[in-house]
């Protein structure tokens, strides 16, 4: 659901994913984009795909801390080198 609405308002959906600084960044992005994009017609995807992008890292940022966390409470896994 928050990838569908860093695509469709990306600074909603960065705002909402906890990263305030990528949504004012963002921000300006779009309104750059949305004058360059009258003449460039492609600048008007940047700012969907910025947010995109930083929506996936921060997922994937916490999924290792998650692993990295389960590692040092469990131990690694059975069968991984030690």
């Amino acid at each position: 659901m928050i990838y569908l609405l860093a695509a469709l308002v990306p600074p909603l959906g960065l705002l909402f994913n906890g990263q305030p600084f990528a949504a004012i960044f963002n921000l300006l992005l779009c309104v750059i984009c949305l004058i360059l994009g009258l003449f460039f017609h492609v600048l008007l995807l940047v700012p969907s795909a910025h947010a995109l992008i930083a929506v996936h890292m921060r997922r994937e940022d916490r999924r290792h801390r998650e692993v990295v966390e389960a590692i040092r409470r469990y131990g690694p896994p059975p069968g991984a080198w030690r």
